[in-house]
């Protein structure tokens, strides 16, 4: 019976083991060398065989080039590989298509170079290396790249030729009215040709030395609008019709209604861009600035004061006569219209109802002599004016009748000039004389201040405090006058101008109670009366007067020639009048005491008499004085 140990439990002594490793190491060191004395021999051998020759299996963008030598495999090369001028590279672009061989693009082919790369492949590297290079060739085949110069800067230009036919500007859409035309732009993509991120692909397909098609980098800018069809339609409704403007529930004779053809409508629509959060649009409005002018002009046909009913009282019964109803007071609100037709046309809508604010009276048609302690006449004063002319009576007249009936509420501040408003011929004035400069001239109006002068009497002899009062320049004899027309001096000093807005008169109302203003010009009479109804509360009057004091005489009378005169005539534009200081002195009573007191001292121009005469009267002072013309003054 055998026993058998495993050598992991066999053991040598010392002196044993020692050389047995030597002899494998030796063995093994002996293995190696002999291997690599095959390979270098091989190799050697190998290379001596194909010496001058390329390797067997070695070929040039697939040319065999086996066996040849680098002349000779140039030469085979050069007749064989017709790529760079035969080829073909396309370049596309949507429909476009460009073709180019790659000679064009700036490629050469170098058949040396190639023949010489594929003869150094097995040859280089270390005897590994080459032997790797040998053995792969021969087995499996190598296609060694063929060696090409490629000059970009021809394709950088062939690209950029390119470019001039793929680039396109971007462009944004646009919209603009050409008369009552929509004329409208398309958006457009902006396109541009990245030459050098292109020139990296075209390489590489010249490298592969095989027809091919290379992608052109385009880069796109997308504009921030492309299509406005539908603002082009929103235009397209508003010019459809007319605009119409139009007063809801409009009365008869209120203005309108104010129509605008589209020719018209067309010069206000506005165009805009405007940011929608991190989008731009195009919006079709009504330029708010022409519209606004516009509204400005049919504003001041629309807007109109409250006013309260006007007025008689019937002293028999004690009741209120109603002479006009009161009005409702409107204002045209421009901003809110301006909306409110924007919007609607936006709609389609043509027809448009303006924004309009009303304001009520204070006083309605329905008020009640009671209510507003209408009970009795509290004061009335008459002026005269013997001797004027028609235009100033006519003045006079439309002027008391247009402030006839007027109410003035409790603690109302009354201006007779606000409420007389527009002295034009247009309101019923004529031209009369009238003081303006410093002189006496043509001006429409002339006379109102014979009403504004009665006025001021009424409201001095009925106690109540006056808050604006401006005499005239100098002493006008209307002013002065008595029922028979002859001038009495104690009357001067009680006058009031108005010439509004520059000069105005007013007074308060400081009783608990309405008073109730009432004119009445009696032509036979040559009067202006003027009545205040109201309720007495106690007060009275007592008042004297300096009278006309330091008196200075009137100038010589002024002769200057005018043109315009026909020959001989001579005619007077001015009159005399001395200067004079007058004060008044009032004191207002109120239940038997002094309520308040209070002194209207007048300083009175000299004013000179004008004579105007043609050219070539001789002796126009002596003319004058026989037709009775420039004397001194009557008063």
């Amino acid at each position: 019976m055998f026993i058998i140990k495993p050598m992991s439990t066999l053991s040598f002594p010392v002196s044993q083991r020692v050389p047995v490793l030597v002899q494998i190491l030796a063995a093994l060191l002996s293995g190696l060398i002999l291997f690599l004395v095959i390979i270098t021999l091989w190799v050697a051998g190998y290379q001596l065989v194909y010496a001058g020759r390329i390797f067997p299996g070695v070929s040039v963008a697939g040319i065999d080039l086996t066996g040849l030598a680098p002349q000779d495999a140039a030469m085979k090369l050069n007749q064989t590989l017709s790529y760079p001028i035969n080829g073909k590279v396309l370049f596309r672009d949507a429909d476009k298509v460009w073709a180019a061989s790659p000679a064009q693009l700036g490629m050469v082919f170098d058949a040396s170079s190639s023949a010489q790369a594929a003869y150094r492949l097995g040859r280089s590297g270390g005897s590994f290396g080459a032997l790797s290079g040998q053995i792969r060739a021969r087995g499996f085949g190598y296609d060694v790249a063929p060696v090409i110069v490629f000059d970009q800067r021809v394709a950088y230009q062939y690209l950029q030729g390119l470019s001039q036919q793929v680039d396109q500007p971007m462009v944004e859409a646009g919209l603009r009215l050409d008369g009552t035309n929509i004329i409208t732009q398309a958006g457009q993509a902006g396109k541009m040709l990245d030459v050098d991120a292109t020139l990296v692909y075209l390489s590489a397909q010249l490298q592969s030395f095989s027809d091919g098609e290379v992608p052109l980098v385009v880069r796109e800018t997308q504009p921030s609008i492309m299509d406005i069809s539908a603002q082009a339609d929103v235009a397209r409704v508003i010019l459809s019709e007319p605009l119409r403007l139009v007063i809801s529930n409009a009365q008869s004779g209120d203005p309108g209604p104010w129509v605008y053809d589209p020719q018209i409508l067309a010069n206000m629509i506005g165009v805009q861009r405007v940011q929608n959060g991190d989008k731009t649009e195009i919006q079709v409005t009504l330029d708010p600035k022409a519209l606004g002018q516009t509204l400005a002009g049919i504003e001041t046909q629309v807007n109109r004061q409250a006013s309260n009913a006007r007025f008689h009282f019937n002293e028999a019964t004690g009741q209120l006569v109603v002479l006009s109803p009161s009005t409702t007071g409107r204002s045209l609100d421009i901003s809110a219209s301006l909306k409110a037709i924007s919007d609607a046309l936006l709609r389609g809508e043509h027809t448009v109802p303006l924004v309009i604010q009303e304001t009520q009276p204070a006083l309605p048609d329905t008020a009640t002599a009671r209510e507003l302690g209408i009970t009795q006449v509290v004061s009335q004063q008459t002026t005269y004016f013997w001797g004027s002319g028609e235009p100033r009576i006519q003045n006079i007249t439309v002027a008391a009748q247009r402030l006839d009936g007027v109410l003035v509420a409790p603690g109302e501040t009354y201006s007779m000039g606000q409420a007389l408003g527009d002295i034009s011929l247009d309101n019923g004035f004529a031209e009369a004389a009238i003081i303006y400069g410093g002189r006496t001239i043509k001006g429409v109006g002339g006379g109102v201040c014979q009403v504004s002068t009665t006025l001021f009497r009424a409201v001095f002899y009925g106690g109540y405090p006056v808050v604006v009062r401006n005499p005239h320049a100098y002493r006008v004899s209307y002013y002065e006058q008595t029922s028979s027309g002859a001038v009495d001096p104690g009357r001067a000093g009680l006058d009031a101008t108005v010439y509004f807005p520059l000069v105005d008169f007013k007074f308060k109302n400081d009783s608990p109670y309405w008073i109730l203003m009432e004119t009445n010009v009696d032509l036979n009479t040559r009067s202006l009366t003027w009545t205040f109804y109201s309720t007495s509360d106690g007060r009275s009057v007592t008042a004297d007067t300096t009278g006309p004091q330091n008196i200075v005489p009137a100038p010589d009378p002024l002769f200057k020639e005018n043109s315009d005169l026909n020959p001989g005539q001579i005619t007077q534009t001015d009159w005399a009048a001395n200067g004079a200081e007058v004060t008044w002195n009032r004191t207002v009573w109120k239940n038997g005491a002094v309520y308040f007191q209070d002194q209207y001292r007048t300083i009175y121009q000299a004013w000179q008499a004008v004579c105007e005469y043609a050219p070539g009267l001789e002796n126009p002072e002596k003319v004058a004085k026989r037709k009775n013309l420039c004397r001194p003054p009557a008063f």
